[in-house]
């Protein structure tokens, strides 16, 4: 068991640093592990296994199909961004087309009767494109973002209807903004509760703390031959939930909400980010013992701010650097256009036996489109973004 888990988690570290583009809440996947990415996203109120808890909410480790025994999950994601971008009369063109692998990693084990340890590993944030080699010649465009993350997680039921608990987020990022990749470190944490009214209603709440990471020498934004710093932090968060269980064991439907923090967030807020709210509704049926149906859907909303009128001839600065004001929107418009709303998501899951289970997931992000003119209207930028993922999950129990 201790070197399955050690091969598991050192294949997620590699997987990692694959690269990963184009997430859907923001720079946020809308959650982690098959299961609850066919649901939405849910999992801030009822969980249904141990990444999604580790994830959604630690507390929800107190409460689940996996309590009161041990619990792995194994998930993989293929996620399909299709973004393209133009600037009339300049360039026109479709992002380098690329599936990116996402993996995902967790557990969770019993302590004692009222606490419980769980451990994950997965990628949950990044962007990006690639419009090398396309007609944008030396406007080429070329950004990646990705964020590994690992996190210890302790919950403690403090009775038969209510839990607590916290997640240490150790975050590894690296950034490439076309002059080379540039990685760092980063810290945070995550606290929640879920109280259960009663067998059919469970309430659920969570925090995630700002996490901020320095890139050094990512780009030189003022054209003085010197490479720039520059901070990101992942954003706060709040998200509370709701699940409603009509037939327990057989039925779930859970609506959560988020609030995320951009707007105060370094790096974000300096390229013209705003707050964001999230609305996730999952349902789970199951027909019969060994069969699981899914369906779900996600909104979020568009965190980029559009600046139409900005003055091409004009500068700003980023976090103490001076940038003209066309590299600046053009960077925030064609390289991190994060801009799709609506998803749709469905999955199944099978138990093989009552041990292990397959899960399987899809999800479609519907086409939005944002643009902007400057305000002699010489420059009109435009870049449109859908995306498509498909994911597979191994669950093993050990009762």
């Amino acid at each position: 068991m201790k070197k399955v888990l050690i091969l598991m988690l050192a294949l997620v570290m590699v997987m990692g640093l694959a690269g990963i583009s184009m997430a859907t809440n923001g720079d946020n996947l809308i959650g982690i592990g098959a299961i609850s990415r066919a649901m939405g996203g849910v999992g801030i109120a009822a969980p249904q296994d141990a990444i999604s808890a580790t994830f959604a909410n630690p507390a929800g480790m107190c409460f689940g199909p996996y309590c009161p025994g041990s619990e792995v999950n194994f998930d993989g994601t293929a996620f399909i961004p299709s973004p393209s971008a133009s600037v009339p009369g300049l360039a026109n063109a479709d992002s380098d087309s690329k599936v990116y692998p996402i993996p995902a990693f967790g557990f969770s084990v019993p302590i004692n009767d009222r606490v419980r340890f769980g451990l994950s590993a997965y990628g949950t944030s990044g962007l990006g494109v690639d419009y090398k080699d396309t007609s944008f010649g030396p406007m080429a465009a070329y950004t990646n973002l990705q964020i590994l993350k690992f996190s210890p997680n302790v919950a403690y039921r403090v009775n038969d209807n209510f839990s607590v608990g916290v997640g240490l987020h150790i975050n590894y990022s690296n950034l490439d903004l076309a002059q080379g990749s540039e990685f760092g470190y980063g810290f945070g944490a995550q606290v929640g509760a879920i109280y259960k009214v009663n067998d059919n209603v469970s309430l659920g709440i969570t925090y995630k703390t700002p996490q901020a990471v320095k890139h050094k020498n990512v780009a030189d934004f003022d054209g003085n031959l010197i490479f720039d710093d520059l901070k990101l932090t992942s954003p706060q968060e709040v998200g509370v939930g709701v699940a409603f269980e009509p037939m327990p064991g057989l039925m779930l439907i859970e609506v959560d909400g988020k609030f995320i923090n951009w707007k105060n967030a370094a790096g974000y807020k300096d390229f013209g980010w705003k707050n964001q709210w999230v609305v996730a509704v999952g349902a789970q049926v199951k027909p019969n013992d060994r069969v699981a149906l899914r369906l779900g859907y996600n909104y979020g909303s568009n965190p980029v701010d559009e600046h139409p009128g900005w003055n091409s001839l004009g500068g700003t600065t980023v976090q103490g650097t001076p940038v003209p004001i066309f590299n600046y929107e053009y960077l925030r418009i064609i390289g991190f256009p994060a801009i799709v709303q609506h998803h749709v998501t469905a999955g199944v899951g099978f138990d093989i036996n009552p041990n292990l289970s397959i899960n399987l997931a899809y999800m479609h992000a519907f086409k939005e489109k944002i643009t902007e003119t400057d305000i002699t209207s010489t420059y009109t930028l435009q870049s449109e973004l859908s995306e498509d993922s498909v994911d597979f999950g191994i669950t093993y129990r050990f009762q």
